[in-house]
C-alpha cells in the first residue's frame, strides 16, 4: 500500500487527459480571473478597520508587507504552471512532484478553500442584494433571507442559492462567454475603485497622516498578518492552465500580473483612506463609504455598493470555475468517480463536476451558517503555498518535466524555502477553533481516499511509475 499511494503521475499522462480542453485564455484574461477572485469588499473594509486597530496611516506598508510575503508563492505557482500547463492546480502538482496521497490532501484541502468561501460570498452577496432591494422598498419573505433555522423564522436564503445557479449557468456556456462577463464586471469594479481613489484625492489632509506609524513598526506587522488573507484567491489562476494559450508565457504574466495589480489597489485604497479621515475614525463596518459622507460624497458611497455587489460576484465565477476544475482533476485520477471527468462536447466544460460543484455550495450557502466556518479557508489556502513551494526543489530535480523559456522562480532554492516558511508562519498565527474545524474536515478525506479512491486510483491499478 506504502508504495501505491506514493506513485507520481507522469506530466504526459496529464497533458493526454487534458488535451480536449479549448485554450482560449490569454493573460489579460486570467488577470481578471484573478483580480475576481482577490479583489471583493474587503478592499472597502481591511485599509480602515485595520488602520484604526492595527497600523495607522502604516496600513499601506502592512498591505506592502503582506504582498511580498504573497508575491513569493504567488512566484512558485508561476513556475509550476509554467512547467505543468494541467487542470488541478495544487492537486495536480502534488499528485507529480509529491504522490497520490499528498496530491489528495492538497485536492481536498483546495476543495474545502474554494466551495467554502464561494458560499459564504454568497451569504453576503445576498445581504448587500437585499439590503438594496430594501431601499426600494422591496423585501425578501423573512422564512427565504436566512439559513435554516426554524426558530428564527427562517427556512433558506434564496438569493444565495439563485446567485451560485447564475454564475453557474454562465459558466456552463463555456470559458470564452464566461470571460466576456467576467472581463466586463471586473473592469466595471476596478473603475469604481478608480473613481473613490480619484475623487478622495480632491480631500486629502497631509495632517491626517501624522503620525505615520502610531502603533510602530509592530503594528504594521501585526495589520499585515491581517490583511495577508485579503490577497488570497490569485492561486485560483492555476486552475485554469489546460484552457490557456502559450502557458509558459501567460500563466506566470496572469499569476504574478493579477498580484501587482492587487497591491497597487489595495495600496492606493489605503493611502486616500487614511488621508480623508483621522485613523482613529476608520473603525466602522463600512470605512470607506463613511469617509465619503464624512466629505459629502454619498453618491459614491452609493456607487461602493454597486461595487461590492459587482466584487463578489466576479469572485464566484473564478471560485466556482476553479472548484470544477478541480473536482475535474481528481476524477480524471479515479479519487472521485471518473463521470466527473467527461466534458461536455459543445462547451468543453466538465458539467458533470460544474453542476455538482453549484449544487453542494449552493446548498451550503442557503442552508447553513457560515459564520464559524470562513476561517478554514485560510488554512486550505496555506496549506497548498506550503506545499507548492517546497515542491519547486523536487520539481527542479525533475529530469522529465521540461520548462525550456518557461519561468522559474529567482535565487533558487533560498525564495522557495523562505515562501514555504513563510506559509507555516501564517499557519501557526491561526486559531486553535481553525485547526479542530481543519482536523474533523482532513479525517474525512483521509476515510474517503481509503475507502473509494485508494482502490479506484488509476495509479493504484498501473505497474509503473515516474520517479
Amino acid at each position: 500500500m506504502s508504495l501505491k499511494i506514493m506513485r507520481k503521475e507522469s506530466l504526459q499522462t496529464y497533458l493526454g487527459a487534458d488535451q480536449k480542453f479549448v485554450k482560449s485564455l490569454t493573460a489579460s484574461d486570467l488577470m481578471t480571473l484573478g483580480i475576481g477572485a482577490v479583489i471583493g469588499t474587503g478592499i472597502f473594509i481591511l485599509p480602515g478597520t485595520v488602520a484604526a486597530n492595527d497600523a495607522g496611516p502604516g496600513v499601506t506598508l502592512s498591505f506592502l508587507m503582506a504582498a511580498i510575503v504573497c508575491a513569493l508563492a504567488a512566484m512558485c505557482y508561476a513556475e509550476f504552471s509554467s512547467a505543468l500547463p494541467v487542470a488541478g492546480s495544487a492537486y495536480s502538482y502534488g499528485n507529480v512532484v509529491f504522490g497520490e496521497l499528498i496530491g489528495w490532501v492538497l485536492g481536498w484541502a483546495l476543495i474545502l478553500e474554494y466551495m467554502l468561501a464561494v458560499a459564504s460570498v454568497s451569504t453576503g452577496w445576498a445581504a448587500y442584494f437585499n439590503s438594496l432591494l430594501a431601499s426600494f422598498g422591496i423585501n425578501i419573505p423573512t422564512a427565504l433571507s436566512g439559513p435554516f433555522d426554524p426558530a428564527h423564522g427562517t427556512y433558506i436564503n434564496i438569493v444565495a442559492v439563485a446567485i451560485v445557479l447564475i454564475v453557474t449557468l454562465i459558466l456552463s456556456r463555456g470559458m470564452r462567454s464566461s470571460m466576456r462577463i467576467n472581463n466586463v464586471a471586473v473592469i466595471i469594479k476596478i473603475l469604481i475603485i478608480l473613481v473613490f481613489i480619484g475623487v478622495g484625492l480632491f480631500f486629502i489632509k497631509p495632517a491626517n497622516y501624522h503620525p505615520f506609524l502610531p502603533f510602530k513598526m509592530g503594528g504594521v506587522m501585526h495589520g499585515a498578518t491581517t490583511v495577508f488573507f485579503a490577497f488570497l484567491g490569485f492561486d485560483a489562476v492555476s486552475s485554469s492552465a489546460a484552457e490557456v494559450k502559450n502557458p509558459k508565457k501567460n500563466m506566470p504574466l496572469g499569476i504574478i500580473g493579477t498580484l501587482v495589480i492587487a497591491t497597487i489597489l489595495y495600496m492606493g485604497v489605503s493611502v486616500v483612506l487614511t488621508g480623508m479621515v483621522p485613523y482613529t475614525k476608520l473603525d466602522v463596518a463600512n470605512p470607506v463609504a463613511f469617509a465619503l459622507k464624512a466629505v459629502n460624497q454619498g453618491w459614491i458611497a452609493d456607487l461602493l455598493s454597486i461595487g461590492a455587489l459587482v466584487g463578489m460576484f466576479t469572485m464566484m465565477v473564478t471560485m466556482t470555475y476553479s472548484s470544477s476544475r478541480l473536482v475535474y482533476s481528481i476524477g480524471r485520477d479515479g479519487l472521485l468517480p471518473k463521470f466527473l471527468s467527461k466534458l461536455d462536447e459543445h462547451s468543453s466544460t466538465p458539467q458533470a463536476a460544474l453542476w455538482i460543484v453549484a449544487v453542494i455550495i449552493a446548498a451550503m450557502g442557503g442552508l447553513v451558517s457560515l459564520d464559524q466556518l470562513t476561517s478554514l479557508v485560510n488554512i486550505g489556502t496555506l496549506l497548498a503555498f506550503t506545499f507548492v513551494s517546497f515542491g519547486i526543489i523536487p520539481l527542479r530535480k525533475r529530469k522529465d518535466i521540461g520548462n525550456k523559456g518557461g519561468f522559474q522562480v529567482p535565487w533558487f532554492p533560498v525564495l522557495p524555502i523562505l515562501s514555504g516558511i513563510a506559509c507555516l508562519v501564517m499557519i501557526a498565527l491561526l486559531s486553535v477553533q481553525t485547526f479542530i474545524g481543519a482536523g474533523i474536515w482532513f479525517v474525512i478525506g483521509i476515510i474517503l481516499y481509503f475507502s473509494y479512491g485508494y482502490r479506484h486510483s488509476k495509479l493504484a491499478h498501473e505497474s509503473t511509475t515516474t520517479d
